[in-house]
């Protein structure tokens, strides 16, 4: 019979008569055969299975073989033996070679028709030491795909035991090894169904075995990270990661990161062929392990391995979002890669050439799909461009792509920022590591104590937070200038962009610090904010009058040209500018008007000056009869410097002296000229509490104060205003020295505010001198402070004809001089109604202390821009406390109070921001509110309000077109290249520390002091506790720093 079928195959005859034929020699397998006739008849269909010249004879081979085996079981189980089998799989067949997969399939099918027989047991243990021969050989993708089937049909031939383990591996390296070099797509198919069967037969594995797993993974491992230049691993291994359950990322990802043996250029290609992974078009959770391992790397801060991995494919991953297979994961990664990568703007400007053209792409089909990534990817393009503005050349055709998609919310980028960052404390694998001194969850930076600066450091703070001072300073064009506005410029600028916890003022301490001021040792905080921007206002006009004069020579200046320079600055500094454009920064920023209102008794003659002011010094009303207006304490006046910006202070009464007696401007600034004030009785206080001269007013301060339940005045921000602005009777050893009548006169003095600032800067006044025991006292009485403050401001027209610069004339080195005798009467005024001008509170600097020599200070501040609608959200009733005093003292009605809680019920959560040296935490204005109630040495000390419902300048410097991308001005490229250098630097610094511990304290348990809710302890301390704020903690304790 089998010379029958060979003939028939090899023959010419019709095809359709073969197929008859050997049907019939299918059926005659029925019939017995000898021994020799069944052997000849399988060497033959073995022949032609293995050998067949066309489909034909290979099919034929199939069909007869099958029958005859089936018919003739014993005899093939004695033709299918282990000898047989081996010479196949070692020695091929004839001409055939071993590696070819017509052997294996020869072998699979063979196997299912013995499967019955007890010789098939021999051959599963013959075939479990050929399978791992096999592999070990590194098998084409195609024959180990055929081994992967007999292997998923016959697990009887998986190798047991260590063998297993082993076989994993050497499967793993196999698939390291497989590529496949066509492009077509058939090709192509087939291929990544040949790497699937593959990768399943190892799952499968898997589950059968858990022990194999965690040898196969190190296999993998071992083979991405191979820094052998000559052998690249197969994108293939992308098929294992959807296998590997995911409950075990945090295991595996901490073993990785934490293993001292794995150097860092091994990491380094492993983490980089994983990310090409994201190219294998089936393979699943490739971008999650992918982010879990850039997280485990940040999270022992391996910041290089990080940089340089990400520089390096940050541009493979953004062109994966061109292939829908791939594009989630891609976009995945793609996101976390440029969030996380803060320290510089270098990763995301790699791809920035790149986004229009995907975008326009995406726009044009149309697809549903499309449009959802477009609003995905736009979302992170919106959140690089704000964390990196100031390159509005590469941004302007991005912003104009992507104009037709949402932008996400300032608070929501933000968020997105402060959670993506590599020091950023929401990194899930952190908990069990060192704690990171990145950031705190606030996104904000704290500045470092550099020993009793905590003076310095709240009010910087308090300055950053105010929004629009902080955008003109930083849109500020200082290149080539070592002015302090520069130091400031420099410091905002890494406040808002660094990556550290805290930064470290050195450099703008130095330059800012008041000579007076001795070096670690506590100081007046008001009298460093005042010195500042008195520095800050004079410097930026003698720069004005260095660039209007136009010599050549401006760098190099002759002695003539020096001095002309000095004496433009001294004009400008005796003629204070009048508009906007004249104005100093520190003018239009804070700068405010206020004008001093005399009129005799006797003779009802008047005079008037205005002056300028950044800051009103605020006394605590007398517990006493609020009525008496009289003072006769000579320990106050106005705080002015020739050529400086004049800040207003308010003198307490000489009958309390130990009270109510505060110091010019808190801590006394400017020691010599108060000297001179106090031998100076008869000395005209300009300053004093004063308010409108019209009858209607007499009702000089509110009193219907809120009451603390034992029957205690509770003052508020508002009362003290009112109290500042209140009439005052010139008397006594205070009397005016009227020209008209040549002679000392009772008179009536008020002052009023005639131009409001952006920013109100009030200081209150609460550290006395006490006369009869010759020390300063705090005042430590609560005071409420409004969130919406509404200031009388009187313009008149016939201001304008005023000379605006008599308060400078006044000088200090005649101090004896009566100051009254400088007053020039001015003439009858336009009466009119004052004007309400609304503030929002902004910020509160607090002192935590019970003397001015001792102490702490720290900030209470949220932003709020000139745009707010916060003014409106919050402002229904248009005051406060204010609106009864107000009905008083402008004799005016006012809209009826609301209380403080309505406006905290309105207020948006984490809006208010608590700074103390190098700790910010989120707080809310009840605890601004309480802070004093909680901890009774804790008071506000400086408060800074923001006018609303203002233009603020910046229209000129096109916040609205776009360019300005997260508000703030776009950064100089000096300023850039300094933050990115040592953003880079801190991270470096992060990683030795980590290898450090790492080596010195591996099995050191955790230990750190989390950041805390300001309820929890007392906000004030300078020292290493951390709390105190002096209330009922031992103050001299404080006095280390």
């Amino acid at each position: 019979m089998d010379k029958i079928l060979e003939g028939l195959v090899s023959s010419s005859h019709p095809l359709p008569l073969k197929r008859v034929i050997v049907r019939k020699v299918v059926e005659s397998a029925e019939h017995w055969l000898d021994e020799a006739q069944c052997e000849a008849m399988f060497d033959l269909t073995t022949r032609l299975i293995l050998e067949g010249q066309d489909l034909f004879q290979r099919q034929v081979g199939h069909q007869v073989l099958e029958a005859y085996a089936r018919y003739h079981r014993p005899e093939f189980e004695s033709f299918f033996n282990k000898t047989f089998v081996l010479g196949l799989l070692q020695q091929g067949y004839h001409s055939l070679d071993r590696k070819d997969v017509a052997i294996l399939d020869y072998i699979h099918n063979g196997l299912k028709l013995i499967m019955s027989c007890p010789s098939v047991l021999d051959l599963f243990s013959l075939l479990q030491v050929e399978v791992l021969r096999m592999v070990c050989e590194r098998p084409e993708p195609q024959l180990c795909a055929r081994l992967s089937d007999l292997l998923a049909d016959f697990v009887q031939c998986i190798p047991k035991g260590k063998l297993s383990i082993t076989f994993c591996q050497q499967l793993v390296r196999t698939i390291g090894h497989f590529q496949c070099v066509s492009t077509q797509e058939k090709e192509l198919r087939e291929y990544v169904s040949q790497v699937t069967k593959v990768s399943n037969l190892l799952q499968n594995i898997w589950k059968a075995e858990p022990s194999t797993l965690l040898p196969s993974l190190q296999e993998v491992f071992a083979s991405i990270s191979s820094t052998d230049a000559s052998f690249e691993p197969s994108v293939a291994l992308a098929s294992l990661v959807q296998h590997i359950p995911l409950q075990m990322i945090t295991v595996l990802i901490r073993s990785l990161t934490t293993d001292p043996n794995v150097k860092d250029a091994s990491m380094t290609q492993a983490l980089c062929r994983m990310i090409d992974w994201l190219s294998w078009p089936l393979a699943q959770h490739v971008d999650t392990w992918v982010i879990a391992l850039l997280k485990g790397l940040a999270a022992v801060q391996k910041f290089t391995i990080l940089i340089d991995v990400t520089l390096l494919k940050i541009e493979l991953v953004f062109n994966r979002l061109w292939f829908p297979l791939v594009r989630p994961g891609a976009l995945t990664v793609l996101s976390h890669m440029l969030l996380s990568f803060q320290h510089s703007p270098e990763a995301f400007h790699l791809i920035v050439p790149h986004v229009v053209n995907l975008v326009h792409s995406f726009k044009s089909d149309g697809l549903p799909s499309s449009t959802t990534f477009l609003v995905q990817l736009t979302e992170l393009i919106h959140c690089m461009m704000y964390h990196y503005s100031g390159f509005p050349d590469l941004y302007e055709p991005i912003l104009e792509a992507i104009k037709d998609f949402p932008k996400p919310s300032e608070e929501k980028i933000k968020l997105i920022l402060s959670q993506s960052a590599w020091t950023s404390q929401s990194n899930s694998l952190a908990s069990c590591l060192s704690r990171l001194s990145g950031k705190s969850e606030t996104g904000k930076t704290g500045l470092i104590n550099l020993g009793n600066t905590c003076y310095m450091n709240s009010v910087i703070q308090a300055l950053f937070m105010a929004t629009d001072f902080r955008r003109q300073v930083l849109s500020l064009n200082l290149n080539g200038c070592n002015s302090l506005m520069k130091k400031l410029q420099h410091l905002f600028a890494f406040l808002a962009h660094t990556q550290r916890e805290a930064y470290a003022p050195r450099i703008f301490f130095e330059a800012s610090r008041p000579p007076w001021f001795t070096p670690r040792s506590q100081q007046d905080c008001s009298e460093y904010l005042r010195f500042l921007l008195d520095r800050l206002h004079e410097e930026e006009k003698i720069l004005k009058v260095q660039s209007s004069h136009k010599l050549s020579e401006s760098l190099g200046c002759s002695e003539t040209s020096l001095q002309e320079v000095a004496n433009k600055a001294a004009v400008l500094t005796e003629t204070p500018c009048t508009s906007d454009g004249e104005k100093t920064l520190i003018e239009k920023m804070f700068g405010g008007k206020l004008r001093t209102h005399i009129c005799c008794l006797n003779c009802r003659s008047t005079s008037q000056k205005v002056e300028a002011f950044t800051d009103l010094s605020l006394a605590f009303c007398p517990s006493s009869s609020m009525e008496n207006l009289s003072f006769q304490d000579p320990a106050s006046s106005p705080s002015t410097q020739d050529g400086g910006l004049m800040q207003a202070s308010v003198p307490g009464l000489s009958k309390e002296p130990g009270v109510c007696n505060p110091s010019t401007a808190a801590f006394a600034c400017y020691s010599a000229v108060n000297e001179r004030m106090a031998d100076s009785p008869d000395e005209f206080r300009c300053t004093e509490d004063t308010s409108v001269p019209n009858d209607s007013s007499k009702m000089l301060v509110n009193k219907d104060v809120p009451q603390k339940p034992g029957g205690e005045t509770t003052s508020s921000v508002t009362d003290l205003l009112n109290y500042f602005l209140a009439p005052e009777i010139l008397t006594g050893d205070n009397q005016y020295y009227c020209e008209n009548c040549a002679s000392l006169q009772n008179a009536e003095k008020t002052m009023q505010i005639t131009e409001e600032p952006e920013y109100l800067i009030l200081t209150l006044l609460r550290f006395s001198y006490d006369q009869k025991y010759h020390v300063r006292r705090k005042i430590l009485d609560n005071v409420s402070l409004p969130l919406v403050l509404e200031l009388p401001v009187k313009r008149t027209t016939s201001f304008s004809s005023l000379s605006e610069s008599w308060s400078l004339d006044v000088d200090f080195t005649d101090i004896s001089e009566n100051l009254a005798k400088k007053l020039k009467p001015s003439g009858t005024e336009e009466d009119c109604s004052p004007k309400l001008v609304p503030y929002l509170l902004s910020s509160v600097v607090v002192h935590s202390g019970v003397s001015s020599e001792s102490g702490h200070y720290y900030s209470y501040a949220r932003n709020i821009t000139g745009t707010e609608s916060s003014y409106q959200m919050c402002h229904q009733p248009e005051t406060l406390a204010l609106a009864s005093s107000q009905s008083h003292l402008l004799g005016r009605d006012s809209p009826s109070a609301v209380t403080e809680q309505d406006l905290e019920n309105k207020e948006m959560s984490k809006e208010w921001f608590l700074f103390n040296d190098s700790r910010v935490t989120f707080t809310s204005f009840q605890s601004v509110q309480k802070i004093t109630s909680r901890f009774p040495k804790d008071t506000a000390y400086v408060l800074l309000y923001k006018k609303q419902n203002s233009t603020n300048g910046l229209s000129g410097n096109n916040s609205t077109t776009g360019l300005w991308v997260n508000g703030d001005p776009p950064l100089q490229k000096e300023l850039m290249d300094a933050i990115t250098k040592d953003n880079k630097l801190y991270l470096q610094e992060q990683e030795l520390n980590a290898r450090a511990r790492a080596l010195q304290a591996a099995s050191a348990s955790c230990s750190f002091r989390p950041n805390g809710f300001d309820d929890n302890d007392p906000p004030g301390s300078c020292g290493p506790t951390g709390g105190g704020g002096g209330g009922g903690f031992n103050t001299v304790g404080r006095l280390v720093f």
